[in-house]
């Protein structure tokens, strides 16, 4: 009976520790991060949606310049896809978001995406760390790519070159590490920035001023129009902007879920209320609205609602909207009465669109929506930390932009020479043109040298300026 008792007991105890290590393990189970199928799978087509906005930027800029540097324009924004990859792949990614040094820079233990493979990383615990770094790598590229509209058309090749890959290292991967690397200073200060209104769209509108200041105006500029040569295009491009830009916000959730709705429609929102904002605003003070108004009032709408896309409720998303239309609008007219050349309005709409989001963020955040407190929230705080992130990368990013721009004049020379302006950049830096109609030949600037049997009508097409003395 005694020996009976005690097998009865063993066994007891050896299903009750059997359960208890079931259990244990599914706990574990469910705290090691594991892949999410339908996570991955939107972070695949939010990553192709992010890449395809900097297509979509080399024809919003390539048709807003004049015909003779519409090619120009537009390598810049291929060019950056090609040589901040590498960057991005090599070292760049291991400066942004490699374990931290004094929460200033990145550390060196993802060189060469070492430990980069297609388990969670330490960023998202649901999609493959290289998922992430791929994501993360089209903000890379597309933030250098938005500078050169505020320098288009008077910019040498090979100074845009060094100026890309010095720009990212010293400049885009520091201040992505301070807000959004673990351990990142801005970012443990509590700087809300949900997809890039300081670290892209701060960034590049305020090197882009200093870019355009230091470069000096176009040739002939202001005493000659220089209007848009293509408009459909621009128009195309602000398109695929608006497109790319729901995997650009939304996908900085890094999931498939109810944040990353919140952030779509919120930019759809948003987007919706600044380009009603900017042709009404236009309107109003010109008399008419147009087609170039609209297409600009849709990109200062994606700017500015950036930061604020997963903190903020909708209806706060059409408050962004119209203020950004009517502020970017504003600043836009600004700089012709200032008198500086910033081409293609690169500060005005994405430093100035930046700006007005980041401040925003910090008024309109709500915990139902991220768990973050604005103003509005009780937590008024959160204002004067935005402000002072706004203020850290307008600094930093203007007065590195100065250094960098000094040392690239200073090797290879910043401008092309008046001679190669006034034929264009496509066929001075390139040897090529965008547009070769039959066989008219634009003659390198020179009035008159279009081939006298052409039409009136295709001659009237290319209207040269003097051509200087090299």
């Amino acid at each position: 009976m005694c020996t009976l008792f005690r097998h009865a007991h063993m066994r007891r105890a050896v299903v009750c520790l059997g359960a208890l290590a079931l259990t244990l393990s599914a706990m574990a189970q469910e705290q090691a991060p594991t892949l999410d199928a339908g996570d991955t799978a939107w972070m695949l087509i939010a990553t192709a949606l992010v890449l395809l906005m900097t297509p979509g930027l080399a024809l919003f800029y390539g048709g807003m310049v004049r015909r003779k540097n519409v090619l120009g324009t537009m390598m810049q924004s291929v060019m950056a896809m090609g040589v901040i990859s590498l960057q991005w792949v090599l070292f760049g990614y291991t400066l942004a978001f490699g374990p931290t040094i004094g929460g200033v820079i990145g550390g060196l233990d993802f060189l060469g995406l070492n430990g980069v493979g297609g388990e969670p990383g330490p960023y998202a615990a649901t999609i493959p760390h290289l998922l992430f770094m791929a994501f993360q790598m089209m903000f890379a590229i597309i933030t250098p790519a938005l500078i050169f509209g505020a320098v288009a058309e008077r910019m040498k090749f090979k100074a845009f070159l060094l100026f890309l890959i010095l720009w990212a290292t010293l400049v885009y991967d520091p201040l992505a590490h301070w807000v959004w690397g673990a351990g990142g200073w801005l970012g443990k200060l509590g700087a809300l920035d949900f997809a890039g209104g300081l670290v892209v769209h701060i960034s590049a509108g305020v090197s882009a001023l200093v870019a355009a200041l230091m470069l000096g105006k176009r040739r002939g500029y202001p005493e000659h129009p220089m209007p848009p040569h293509n408009l459909p295009l621009t128009v195309l491009g602000a398109g695929l902007l608006w497109f790319g830009w729901f995997g650009f916000n939304a996908g900085s959730g890094l999931a498939a879920n109810g944040l990353a709705a919140f952030a779509l429609v919120n930019t759809n929102t948003a987007t919706a209320a600044a380009v009603l904002a900017w042709v009404i605003a236009e309107w109003r003070h010109h008399g008419k609205p147009t087609v170039l108004g609209a297409a600009s009032g849709a990109v200062a709408g994606l700017v500015a609602i950036t930061p604020a896309a997963g903190f903020v409720p909708p209806w706060a998303s059409i408050v962004i909207g119209l203020l950004a239309g009517v502020i970017c609008y504003g600043a836009v007219n600004l700089r012709f009465k200032i008198g500086y050349d910033d081409s293609l309005d690169a500060f005005g709409v994405h430093g100035i669109g930046g700006i007005i989001g980041a401040l925003l963020t910090g008024v309109f955040a709500v915990p139902a929506v991220n768990g973050k407190f604005g103003l509005l929230a009780g937590n008024a705080g959160q204002v004067g930390i935005q402000a002072l992130s706004i203020l850290v990368a307008v600094v930093f990013c203007g007065v590195a932009t100065f250094v960098i721009l000094k040392v690239v004049d200073k090797l290879v020379g910043l401008r092309v020479k008046d001679a190669a302006e006034a034929d264009g950049v496509d066929l001075a830096e390139h040897g090529e043109s965008g547009y070769n109609l039959g066989d008219i030949a634009l003659g390198h600037g020179v009035p008159g040298a279009i081939a006298p049997h052409v039409s009136p009508v295709a001659q009237a097409l290319f209207v040269a300026e003097p051509r200087p003395e090299a």
